[in-house]
């Protein structure tokens, strides 16, 4: 009988872990801007949620794994700290402007402070609302919205200045 029951919540899990990864693995690249960390951080996020797998609601499975993973990044700015981010180059005058522009978004996401790049990922990227935003990471709907805000501003004055830089 515990056997039977260990093996369907194996294959609950190893069907969740291929429907989720690859949502958990943009989040973890946005925040850390570094795909190998991004990489480490899905692991462990996925060995926690499999851990708690018996008390994870499954229609909440993937708010679960995403929470911790934007936990165990926060445990890990608070461990180190954060080393400032490149300056960001301009758009290469190439037929590739939409990777460079999604380049450059990563790199002003990077750019900004802890909070307000989680804020920013997890609204804009992750497509939760400020409710679900604030819930995710504990603070208030009212944080969410200044951290958005300024996050948002930041973002759009280093397009400014990549774009005059590429006048010149």
């Amino acid at each position: 009988m515990f056997a039977a029951s260990a093996a369907s919540r194996d294959s609950e899990f190893t069907e969740f872990v291929e429907s989720a990864t690859s949502s958990l693995g943009r989040t973890a690249y946005l925040l850390t801007g570094d795909r190998e960390l991004a990489a480490d951080l899905v692991q462990e996020a996925l060995v926690r949620t499999y851990v708690a797998w018996r008390r994870v609601r499954r229609g909440e499975a993937l708010g679960y794994a995403r929470r911790t993973l934007v936990n165990l990044n926060i445990d890990r700015w608070r461990r180190r700290p954060a080393v400032p981010a490149e300056s960001v180059d301009g758009v290469a005058e190439s037929g590739e402007s939409s990777v460079d522009d999604r380049d450059q978004v990563v790199r002003a996401l990077a750019a900004l402070p802890a909070q307000q790049r989680r804020v920013i990922v997890l609204r804009y990227l992750d497509d939760l609302t400020e409710a679900g935003v604030a819930e995710h990471l504990g603070i208030s709907v009212g944080a969410v919205k200044s951290a958005c805000s300024r996050g948002l501003a930041a973002m759009r004055r280093a397009a400014v200045l990549t774009e005059e830089e590429s006048v010149r």
